[in-house]
C-alpha cells in the first residue's frame, strides 16, 4: 500500500531546488502545509520526519522545547492521537531559500483518556536545501479569546 501522505510529500519536493520562481515556490510550500496537517491526522512518523529539518526546534504552550529526535520519540509511542488539526489564515512568505508560513492551528489530541483542544497560533521556518524545503522551527502560542 502506498502512503499517499509520503506521495504527497514526494510530489511537492519535486523539482523545488531548481526554481526560484515565487509562484511555484508558494505552490509546493502550500502541498508541503497539507502534507504537513495531514501527517500529523495520521501520526505519520516517518513523512513527519521527512519534513522536519535535521536541527528543528518545536516550542508550544505549556511544554518544553522539542528537538527533531525528541518529536519524532512522540509520534513514535503511539501515546499520542490527534482527532482535530485544522489550519487557517494561513500566510506563506518568501525570502529567498527561506520560507515563513503563519496562520492558526485547531487541534484536539489525545493521550489515554485525556482529550485537549488547543487553539493557537502558529509560526513555521522553512528552509530550502539540498533536500528541498524543511521546517526548522515551528512555534505556536496560544491564540487570544474571542
Amino acid at each position: 500500500m502506498v502512503n499517499t501522505v509520503a506521495v504527497l510529500i514526494a510530489a511537492a519536493m519535486v523539482g523545488q531546488t531548481s526554481t526560484n520562481d515565487t509562484a511555484d515556490d508558494n505552490k509546493v510550500l502550500s502541498r508541503l502545509e497539507e502534507s504537513w496537517n495531514e501527517a500529523h491526522l495520521r501520526g505519520d512518523a516517518d513523512a513527519l520526519r521527512k519534513l522536519w529539518g535535521k536541527d528543528l526546534v518545536v516550542t508550544v504552550p505549556n511544554m518544553p522545547a522539542f528537538s527533531r529526535e525528541q518529536s519524532l520519540a512522540v509520534w513514535k509511542s503511539g501515546k499520542f492521537k490527534l482527532e482535530r488539526y485544522e489550519t487557517s489564515d494561513v500566510r506563506i512568505r518568501l525570502y529567498g531559500d527561506a520560507a515563513v508560513v503563519t496562520g492558526r492551528l485547531q487541534r484536539t489530541r489525545r493521550m489515554g483518556d485525556r482529550k485537549t483542544d488547543d487553539d493557537w497560533l502558529f509560526t513555521k521556518t522553512y528552509v530550502r536545501s539540498k533536500d528541498g524545503w524543511q521546517v526548522v522551527a515551528f512555534h505556536a502560542s496560544d491564540a487570544p479569546k474571542k
